[in-house]
């Protein structure tokens, strides 16, 4: 089998742990995501996953975020059957493929152009009205091209904290602004989360640095008018947290009782 050399560097590394992230829960007899096509990409990748320090632990947790995300989007679908969803750095995740959205769906896979060239040679591209986009989301022109003619969902996990805050906040503007209303999904650090990035191996490891903290979510409903804050998830929250040890759900739990370390990493959920 011919394997992929894997060549990215700094923020678009990091998708390669919660790819492995992934694929290690794919073979969990508690698996959450069933991501048995992140298993096959992992197989065909030349990189030392080891680099990413991936434990069944973490791999739960990228799960767990995962199945959060998906949930949401799942419910905006069928709220919203005829909506777009604009899935902004999308790695190497198999977000349409897990959810198999129905054919009225507009789907939009979104990530920088060498990131969308791996993923169309190791992914099959799922059914349906379904296209990739190969830039930065931070660049112009390429939002704006999208049709505006339907309630669209962006979500964007593992992003956010890789943008300067300018930049997310000028993205969400663009997406509130142009589309005529639905939601965003996104993962965020505060600051703390933000000054502890150096713990994180992923991180570390590729080079990477971590920019935005989002310390009051409810910042965010200033940005447009109608944006209106719905959830926010901490880790202790997640689905199947039961699927982690006694002991690191004991670590979850304490972070999620600490009140300097609970608001250090959350979901948040929009309506705009």
């Amino acid at each position: 089998m011919e394997r992929e050399k894997i060549t990215l560097t700094g923020a678009p590394e990091t998708m390669l742990a919660t790819l492995y992230g992934r694929a290690l829960d794919s073979r969990s007899p508690r698996s959450l995501l069933h991501d048995d096509a992140a298993f096959e990409a992992v197989q065909r990748i030349d990189y030392d996953f080891h680099r990413t320090r991936m434990t069944s632990a973490n791999a739960a947790q990228v799960a767990m975020r995962g199945k959060q995300l998906d949930d949401w989007t799942e419910a905006f679908i069928t709220r919203n059957p005829g909506a777009t969803v604009l899935h902004l750095a999308c790695g190497l995740d198999t977000r349409a493929q897990r959810l198999a959205p129905p054919p009225t769906v507009r789907w939009v896979d979104v990530d920088l152009p060498e990131v969308v060239d791996l993923r169309n040679r190791l992914l099959r591209a799922p059914e349906g009205d379904y296209r990739t986009i190969g830039t930065s989301v931070t660049e112009d022109g390429w939002l704006e091209q999208l049709p505006a003619d339907r309630p669209t969902v962006a979500v964007f996990e593992g992003l956010s904290m890789y943008l300067r805050e300018e930049e997310g906040r000028r993205l969400i503007r663009r997406i509130t602004e142009h589309f005529p209303g639905g939601e965003l999904l996104f993962d965020a650090f505060d600051s703390l989360g933000i000054r502890l990035q150096p713990l994180i191996p992923a991180v570390r490891n590729s080079g990477a640095m971590l920019h935005w903290a989002v310390d009051d979510p409810r910042q965010i409903e200033q940005l447009h008018e109608g944006v209106k804050l719905l959830r926010s998830v901490r880790a202790h929250e997640l689905p199947g947290i039961d699927r982690l040890s006694a002991l690191d759900r004991f670590g979850v739990w304490a972070m999620g009782r600490t009140p300097r370390l609970r608001n250090s990493w959350r979901i948040l959920r929009f309506r705009y």
